[in-house]
């Protein structure tokens, strides 16, 4: 049984949930539930759109829906500077993950058509 290769862009979500999530955890109480869920959930959607994608003759469809869902994340990691649940270099850091992962899945669908 051939084993096939984890795209760099799966990886590279999977590396951010895993910086993430404890940062998450971290949020005040009245902010956890509301945007660090949405943040949360959000990011567990595009790993799974990725999964998706690596595993289906039409990429195309996922991939969109990833970029687009990782669009709606990067709002609400800013949120969470501008309202101070963030430091600056956490936000930084994440920021540069988030844009990460964003240019892998730009170059994946720039590769199917």
């Amino acid at each position: 049984m051939e084993i096939k290769a984890v795209p760099q862009a799966v990886q590279s979500c999977h590396d951010l949930l895993l910086w993430i999530i404890p940062h998450l955890n971290k949020f005040p109480r009245i902010h956890r539930f509301t945007l660090g869920e949405r943040l949360e959930t959000r990011l567990l959607s595009v790993l799974e759109d990725l999964v998706e994608a690596a595993y289906s003759k039409q990429k195309a469809t996922a991939l969109q829906r990833a970029n687009r869902t990782l669009e709606i994340i990067r709002h609400l990691w800013r949120l969470s500077h501008e309202l101070k649940i963030i430091s600056t270099n956490q936000y930084e850091y994440g920021a540069k993950l988030v844009n990460e992962v964003g240019r892998q899945i730009g170059g994946w669908l720039k590769s199917q058509s």
